[in-house]
Order: structure tokens, then C-alpha cells, then sequence
């Protein structure tokens, strides 16, 4: 009889479940999945190893997953004992999902292998985002990217993830739109109209957790169990990773940092929305006659002077540190994680500045998180989006 796997690296609630030989394989099938996208190519006796299982129940689930065209082999591995092993590992086409990220100034729709790489994106810019401009986009770029994938394959999309702020009513000001335009999101159920249009499956999640979300599917480097994310776009929000897990709340708007109060130069206090935004690098930027369209219309050359990117980095770096002091205070982190929609540059210069804010504050009592920079880049909230499917249909969640 089948058993129910134990991976400690892949506990979730739903692997502690398993009622029947056909849900156990099931599950079993998503564990071996998830255990070959963080490790890479994996014999079968490395699985059966991992998992528990038979070497025979092992080599007859790797073959099935095969046959279904999710995975693939590898060179075989010589110079052992015995037969020569051979590695399986994901097939790049054996899935295929859809990625929509609706932004404050843009929104974008990628179309990923299941491998998380990029087939074709198709990017529509706005001055501020309304569901029937989303959908127009959505009808338009979604039949030309899915002409990409062959007839023969396109069964293989598993559905379309959706990244977004959520309540985006509130932030009409924010983002110079009018209340009545905004206020149409507010009864707005993007998920049901994406998926009619498209008739495909469709997920929504919060913007800032999906990008969090791409760091733990698709990343390229292994990272701490616990640690706060930082994603920084028009506005700034947050990922909370426990125990290796997303943790998205009741309501799916875990780790709002954007809305934590933060000191202000001179002691007042403010959201930490209001100095770790792009909105108020625009600001700057305005405020100096300069246009700030190359900010929202690509990720690089930017062309900002100096001094009102060391003055934003400035301003932004020390928020971010009063929040990663907030969040460890409450859940022992161990890091926080920069990324956001920002030249490399910049990222990375963010981090550093972080660092040095950390190291003014009083952590006593704490353990210094590390401050460690992302590995997704820009692209993150999407390919995040793009992420959900694939995990509702094949893997253990993140």
C-alpha cells in the first residue's frame, strides 16, 4: 500500500493529509515534484532516500511522472557501485502557467515553462489601473502569447495567477486617480472575469506576497527559514516566510509593512509607505522638474541625480530598518530580503544601506538579521503570480 510521505523541508498541513491510496498518490506525486524543483535532477534512490518510500514505489512513480511528461532524464551517472544511476528532473514543458501582475502604473502578463523561464511578456502602461482596462489588456496579449506554446502542448497550462495590491480603492490619492474610477475594484472580482475571458483557472494574491512567493519557487539561492521580504514598486510591501513557509494571514494581506509607522527625520512618525515608495522618489524627482517616466517604464537607466537617489536610498533604507526591527521583535527572524522594481544598482546600494541603519538601532535583547538582496529581480511579482498554478496543480505550496 501506498504511504504518506515525511519530507521535513516539505511539511505542509496538506502533506500531513491523505486518506485514501489514490489522494496518498497523489500527494505523494506533488512531494516528489517539489523535491526535484529545489534540488535539481535526483535518481530515484535519491527520492526514495528523501521521501521514505520503496525503491520500487520510488521508480514506479518517477516513471509515471515521465510518461505524463513531467519529467525527463538525465545523463546517466557512472563510476559507482552497480548500475549507473539516472538522474530525473523537471521537464521545462511539461507545464506551462500564465503570470498577470496589475500595478499601479502598469501591469504586465508573462507565460512561463515549469521551470518558472520566461516564453514571451506582454506589458500594457497606465496612469492609474481600472478592472476594464486590465481586462481589455488581458483579451488583447493573452491569445498572442498562448500562439507561442503549439497546439499539441497547450493543455499543459495549468491557469493564470494574479499579483495585485490589494484594496486598491484606498490608494486613489496615492496614485492621482479619481475615487469613482477606483472605487470600481471594490465590488470588482478580477479572478471571475480573468478566468471567462481566458477560460482558464484563476488565483489572486497580494502583489508584494507573490513576489515573495517567486523567491521561494523559483529562486536561485537556498534562504533562510524565517525572514521578512521587502518588495519595493510605486508603493512598498512584504512577504513573512516562518518555518520556510509564506504566511499569508487571514485575509491574504500578511506583512503589510507598507502601512508599519516609522520615524521621520526629527522624531514624527509616518507609515513607512510615505519614505520606502517609489511614489515619493517620483515626488523628488518632480519636485526638481524632472520626469519621472523612466521609472515606471523600465527597471534600468533610470537617470536620477545623485543626490536625489542617495537622499531616497537614504530615507528608504532607514524605514526599512525600523520595520525589520518591528518584525523581529514579534518573529525572531533570521534576515530581510530586499528586492523590488529597481535597477541592480540600486538594489543593491539599498541593502547596503539598510545594513548600516540596522547597526544604529538598538536590537538589544535580538539577533542581528542578516540583510541579504533577492534573486528574482523586477520580474518577481509576476513570475510569483505565474508560480500559483503550477503549485495548486503540481507542487507542494510554497
Amino acid at each position: 500500500m501506498t504511504t504518506a510521505i515525511r519530507d521535513p523541508d516539505l511539511q505542509t498541513d496538506a502533506a500531513m493529509r491523505g486518506t485514501n491510496q489514490i489522494g496518498m498518490r497523489a500527494q505523494n506525486e506533488r512531494v516528489v515534484l517539489s523535491l526535484l524543483r529545489r534540488h535539481g535532477a535526483l535518481a530515484k534512490t535519491d527520492i526514495a532516500r528523501m521521501t521514505g518510500l520503496s525503491l520500487q514505489a520510488a521508480s514506479v512513480m518517477m516513471r509515471k511522472l515521465e510518461d505524463d511528461g513531467l519529467l525527463e532524464r538525465r545523463e546517466k551517472l557512472r563510476g559507482r557501485v552497480g548500475q549507473p544511476l539516472v538522474p530525473m528532473a523537471l521537464a521545462p514543458r511539461g507545464a506551462f502557467s500564465f503570470g498577470l501582475k496589475i500595478g499601479r502604473r502598469s501591469t504586465d502578463l508573462m507565460l512561463v515553462d515549469f521551470l518558472g523561464n520566461s516564453i514571451g511578456i506582454a506589458r500594457h502602461t497606465y496612469p492609474y489601473p481600472t478592472p476594464s482596462e486590465v481586462i481589455s489588456f488581458v483579451g488583447t496579449a493573452l491569445p498572442k502569447l498562448s500562439a507561442l506554446i503549439p497546439a499539441a502542448e497547450q493543455h499543459r497550462i495549468s491557469g493564470i495567477g494574479i499579483a495585485m495590491p490589494f484594496q486598491l480603492w484606498n490608494w486613489a490619492a496615492y496614485v492621482g486617480a479619481p475615487q469613482s474610477e477606483m472605487d470600481a475594484w471594490r465590488q470588482n472580482d478580477i479572478a471571475t472575469d480573468v478566468a471567462e475571458i481566458s477560460g482558464l483557472p484563476a488565483w489572486v494574491q497580494n502583489d508584494a506576497t507573490s513576489a515573495c512567493r517567486a523567491e521561494l519557487v523559483f529562486g536561485q539561492a537556498r534562504v533562510p527559514s524565517d525572514f521578512l521580504y521587502v518588495f519595493i514598486a510605486h508603493f512598498i510591501g512584504g512577504g513573512l516566510v516562518l518555518n520556510g513557509r509564506l504566511r499569508t494571514g487571514p485575509t491574504g494581506n500578511a506583512a503589510a509593512i507598507g502601512s508599519m509607522p516609522v520615524p521621520e527625520t526629527g522624531g514624527a512618525m509616518t507609515q513607512l509607505i510615505t519614505v520606502g515608495s517609489l511614489a515619493g522618489l517620483e515626488r523628488r524627482m518632480i519636485e526638481r522638474g524632472q520626469s519621472a517616466a523612466a521609472i515606471w517604464e523600465r527597471a534600468e537607466d533610470w537617470g536620477v541625480d545623485d543626490d536625489i537617489r542617495a537622499s531616497w536610498i537614504r530615507a528608504c533604507a532607514a524605514g526599512i530598518a525600523h520595520a525589520t526591527l518591528c518584525a523581529t521583535a514579534t518573529a525572531e527572524l533570521r534576515a530581510v530580503m530586499i528586492e523590488g522594481w529597481l535597477p541592480a544598482d540600486w538594489r543593491a546600494d539599498l541593502a547596503q544601506a539598510v545594513r548600516e541603519e540596522i547597526d544604529r538601532l538598538d536590537f538589544s535583547g535580538l539577533d542581528l538579521p542578516a540583510v541579504i538582496e533577492g534573486s528574482i529581480g523586477h520580474l518577481a511579482r509576476t513570475l510569483g503570480a505565474a508560480s500559483i498554478p503550477l503549485a495548486q496543480k503540481y507542487l507542494l505550496d510554497a
